[in-house]
């Protein structure tokens, strides 16, 4: 019988997909013999998921996971919304967003950390592509934390509780928690998925984007004619209203309408240290199927 070697079982991992626990399983059940253990895999499901790899994973779920002053967020993308409803890729969600608040945000770390059911997060995800048959993949992992204060964490038309297809973590500092610091928490994490602000505050805003906005905004300025004076305000004054639209300390509060969240903060006695919103998919392009090519393709035509 061959030696079961670190490097036999990352052969196969490589090769099937499957989880290290499994493939080591599935060495020892072939006597070290490579396609064997392929064969055994496949028999028992496991070997599926490599077969899914390449399938793009836009739907899926967003989740929150919170502890003392610390709180994650992780995206975690399935081929199908149907699988979103599906109560093991539920769990398994929560467990990626509680595995994200000891880990951290690294995805590699998080892998590695070990659920309930004994297997890693990287073995469960593998075990999930088989048993469910669709690609899936963590996505993203986001963990904000404060000395004092809060991590407030809110879910858009959450499918159950921190969990959802838009997320929100809103990092408050403040001499102590209480319930008002958790309440004014939610209502930034509320803002945040309505406004999507760019950036915290002025310092924080992209450069590249700031000089793109100001590129256009002076060439709008200068085809009014104007002295060149009188268009350095006028793009000045339209930055200004850019800040208002994109930061979101200077945006205007959803919940009154005309308040600044800078003022609405300093008025609770907290600062607000950062931000995270994750959409679920954004960025990701979707495959657009044209199901009649499809019908006429398998039909022969």
């Amino acid at each position: 019988m061959a030696e079961i070697t670190a490097a036999l079982v990352k052969e196969l991992r490589e090769k099937t997909g499957a989880g290290m626990m499994d493939c080591k399983k599935a060495l020892n059940e072939a006597a070290g013999e490579i396609e064997a253990a392929i064969d055994w895999l496949r028999k028992k499901g496991l070997a599926a998921a490599a077969k899914k790899s390449g399938r793009v994973t836009a739907e899926g779920l967003v989740a929150v996971a919170s502890a003392p002053n610390r709180a994650a967020i992780v995206e975690v993308n399935a081929e199908t919304d149907f699988v979103a409803r599906n109560e093991s890729f539920q769990g398994f969600v929560e467990a990626v967003a509680k595995a994200a608040l000891t880990a951290g945000e690294d995805l590699e770390k998080i892998k590695e950390v070990v659920l309930e059911s004994g297997r890693t997060v990287a073995e469960e995800l593998t075990h999930l592509i088989a048993t469910i048959g669709e690609n899936m993949s963590i996505r993203r992992a986001r963990v904000l934390s404060v000395p004092s204060g809060v991590v407030a964490s809110y879910i858009h038309s959450a499918v159950r509780p921190g969990l959802g297809k838009i997320g929100v973590l809103a990092a408050i500092e403040a001499p102590s928690e209480s319930e008002a610091l958790e309440i004014l928490g939610r209502q930034i994490g509320m803002h945040v998925a309505a406004t999507r602000p760019a950036a915290l505050d002025i310092d924080s805003v992209d450069p590249a984007a700031l000089e793109r906005e100001r590129a256009v905004l002076v060439e709008q300025a200068r085809a009014s004619g104007k002295p060149e004076a009188i268009i350095e305000k006028m793009v000045d004054g339209r930055i200004r209203k850019f800040y208002e639209e994109v930061v979101l300390l200077e945006q205007v509060w959803v919940h009154d309408g005309e308040s600044r969240v800078r003022k609405v903060v300093e008025k609770a006695g907290a600062k607000l240290n950062g931000f995270e919103r994750f959409q679920l998919g954004e960025g990701i392009e979707k495959e657009e199927n044209d199901f009649a090519a499809e019908v006429a393709k398998a039909a022969g035509g």
